[in-house]
């Protein structure tokens, strides 16, 4: 029971009800209501995981008052919502259950949030617009910035909008008239580079966000003066221009609700973002891993016993006449048999079937390796470079696509419109995206600050609203502020959510050496750590025409790609091609044969391509014929053109630019090697660059760098073996 004292009941005054915050008292009833459900709810859970009947718990004890209060004012299946694991209380006020809680916490088939897939209180609920949340402290802010930013967008685009509809998973695409994003997090995730990424976005754009900062004194086990300079988060962020600032005691609902109403009446009246800092407590340790009694003087937590907005509120409520003892004991009890037969309906539900492991990986509604995307090239014009191809296939899907939005850093021809009357414009720097922003306005090509997980997060954020957005990664090298984002976040959304959620979108990156100066941080290679990332498509076109005919299936596909383009390849002669026609696309998983051979297989991909194809006119010289496939698409690749290609030859060199250990080509060599092992004639090969990094000067890059003479060495040995 949440009262511990019992208090004599003060004369009924509806007027002294109405006064608090506007609230009348059947609302009042509801907040308690709700905040003791939340509550109940953690305790059951935790029960549960001392039975060894749930498998992991987080509560939200302590952060009930300003959530339930927060959930009030927010509209459900209207506003969007990235909360976090202690928003338990806004979740039950949105319309969330406690049965579907419950399932969550048992692993059940029928959770709604993911399945059985993700831990309890990993929130997700695509009727009320919760969108999944993951483990990682802090990525929900860039993710919700670009959910501010679909927000506008709709407004001002609703064709994009009739088109998002009409895609997969097109229930998403919904837009309300002065629809707000909410995103929250305790004070330790504001001290992740995303939380300050997510600021200045927010306020450079004027976003209709409400960040909710649930300080309760700890990140885990570190106090708030050690994480937060100065020990508020409030105060750092005072200077942020047309950020509305607001600090709360969260654990007094009233006040909470009122601050709340503020906030949330700023952002749906376009003003711009605002932040509560809500000062809560947490009367339970941060998870059943953890013991706050090491870190922790028994004075300190008993100072929080009495801040806990349970009790306290209980007491308003029997001070104020709004309820009685007998009444809230009534209440109580009513929800404790809810929770006690929700609980039941749980431990009673199926587990997830063990054949459900690789649903919804990828789309299951767009398949980008069928034939559908088999088609024929209607060339004309002159011959174009890749990068031209680049700009001129996305101008195409661009104009008849209005869901595509294409940004990074320098993308735009200029910023500073005014500008493009004088000047010719940068469109990327290497020209991939020229002309876009001149033809389709700021609003769908544009330049962001420097600071890419904020780009692909903004970008995953879009995705999950519908949007297709085309992100730019300058440089490879470069990729790695990002990697949270697209490990942990845009590769893993459809899964965890058990298909509730995708983020259809396309990342390209420049990639790649060989560029005769471009050393360590403008000559990586590395994309077998994406493609060990499942969720993920991965693109690595060789030719002109590839790069018009998988990106455009990169567009029209329903996952994530990563669209790698070689720098060294971008303006190349021997790689050009005429225009192939707004329909033209290749499938994923279709290698090409760049030439037929009978003695040695070469597989290998991206700018050695063309290596592959020097040494093998000096080998054709030499009476050697050499068969050069080249996979295109490195995730999924042409399994079964491999095989056709090794059955054909006996031999086979597998060939790439990236480091040879732990490489792209060890995978392809293993398999080749258990499962071609009796079609092979000579043990399989593998080319590569030296286990180091890309040297400046042109002598050390071509000794660390495979080239056309190590293929030539390497066949003659094979031929020999």
């Amino acid at each position: 029971m949440a009262v511990q004292t019992r208090v004599k009941s003060a004369r009924n005054d509806s007027a002294k009800i109405e006064k608090h915050a506007g609230l009348a008292r059947d609302t009042l009833i509801r907040l308690y209501r709700t905040m003791y459900l939340s509550r109940k709810l953690d305790d059951r859970e935790i029960q549960l995981k001392r039975q060894n009947k749930i498998y992991f718990q987080i509560s939200s004890a302590g952060h009930e008052a300003v959530t339930a209060a927060m959930g009030l004012l927010l509209r459900p299946g209207a506003d969007w919502i990235y909360p976090y694991y202690r928003d338990r209380a806004l979740c039950l006020m949105l319309g969330v259950t406690p049965l579907d809680m419950l399932l969550q916490a048992v692993g059940a088939a029928d959770d709604p949030s993911s399945g059985g897939r993700q831990m309890p209180s990993h929130w997700g609920h695509a009727k009320f617009n919760v969108v999944s949340k993951s483990s990682c402290t802090g990525t929900q802010f860039v993710q919700a910035v670009g959910a501010a930013e679909a927000t506008l967008y709709y407004e001002a685009h609703p064709k994009a909008l009739a088109q998002a509809k009409k895609a997969p998973l097109g229930e998403l695409a919904k837009h309300a008239a002065d629809e707000i994003v909410y995103v929250s997090s305790g004070d330790g995730a504001t001290s992740e580079g995303e939380f300050w990424e997510s600021l200045n976005a927010a306020c450079a754009k004027k976003l209709p966000l409400l960040y909710l900062v649930e300080d309760n004194g700890y990140a885990i086990s570190v106090p708030v003066e050690v994480q937060t300079a100065g020990g508020s988060i409030s105060k750092l962020v005072q200077s942020f221009p047309g950020l509305h600032v607001a600090e709360v005691d969260g654990t007094d609902p009233i006040a909470s609700y009122a601050v709340c109403q503020e906030a949330v009446n700023y952002c749906r009246e376009r003003r711009g973002p605002a932040l509560i800092h809500a000062h809560v407590t947490r009367p339970y340790s941060h998870s059943l891993s953890d013991d706050e009694k090491l870190y922790k003087v028994p004075e300190e937590r008993e100072a929080e016993a009495h801040r806990d907005p349970l009790s306290k509120f209980a007491l308003f409520l029997v001070r104020e006449n709004v309820l009685d003892q007998k009444q809230i004991e009534s209440l109580e009890a009513q929800v404790d048999h809810e929770v006690r037969q929700a609980g039941d309906a749980a431990l009673a539900a199926e587990a997830p079937a063990v054949e459900s492991i690789l649903s919804n990986v990828y789309s299951p509604d767009v398949d980008p390796t069928a034939a559908a995307f088999e088609a024929q090239a209607q060339l004309h014009g002159a011959p174009k470079t890749m990068v031209e191809m680049v700009a001129a296939t996305l101008n195409d899907e661009m104009s008849h696509d209005e869901r595509i939005t294409v940004f990074g850093e320098d993308v735009a021809d200029a910023s500073r419109e005014e500008n493009l009357k004088e000047v010719k414009g940068k469109g990327g720097v290497f020209k991939a995206t020229a002309g876009l922003q001149r033809k389709y306005g700021s609003s769908r090509v544009f330049n962001t600050p420097l600071a890419e997980a904020s780009i692909i997060g903004r970008a995953i954020g879009m995705a999950t609203r519908g949007l297709k957005p085309v992100p730019e990664i300058q440089f490879f090298d470069y990729i790695w502020p990002a990697m949270m984002q697209i490990r942990d976040e845009l590769c893993v959304m459809r899964w965890r959510s058990n298909g509730a959620f995708k983020c259809a979108m396309v990342v390209r990156v420049a990639i790649g050496g060989y560029l005769t100066g471009g050393a360590v941080y403008h000559s990586q290679s590395g994309e077998s750590i994406f493609t060990h990332c499942p969720g993920l498509r991965v693109v690595m076109p060789s030719t002109a025409l590839d790069v018009a005919g998988l990106l455009r299936t990169a567009i029209r596909c329903d996952d994530p790609v990563m669209f790698l383009e070689h720098k060294h390849l971008y303006r190349q002669p021997y790689n050009r091609s005429e225009y192939p026609g707004p329909d033209f696309t290749i499938p994923f998983g279709k290698a090409r044969v760049v030439k037929e051979g009978s003695d040695v297989s070469i597989i290998t991909y991206g700018a050695f391509v063309h290596r592959a194809e020097v040494a093998a006119a000096q080998l054709q010289r030499e009476g050697i014929s050499t068969e050069i496939v080249d996979l295109r698409s490195l995730s999924p690749y042409d399994w079964d053109g491999i095989c056709a290609s090794v059955r054909k030859t006996h031999r086979v060199i597998v060939a790439y630019e990236d480091m040879l250990s732990w490489g792209y080509g060890a995978e392809l060599a293993a398999r080749i090697a258990d499962e071609l092992f009796h079609e092979l004639d000579a043990p399989v090969r593998r080319i590569a660059a030296m286990d180091t990094f890309c040297g400046y000067h042109p002598h050390l890059e071509d000794a660390i760098l495979p080239q056309s003479d190590m293929v030539v060495a390497s066949v003659r040995k094979l031929l020999d073996y």
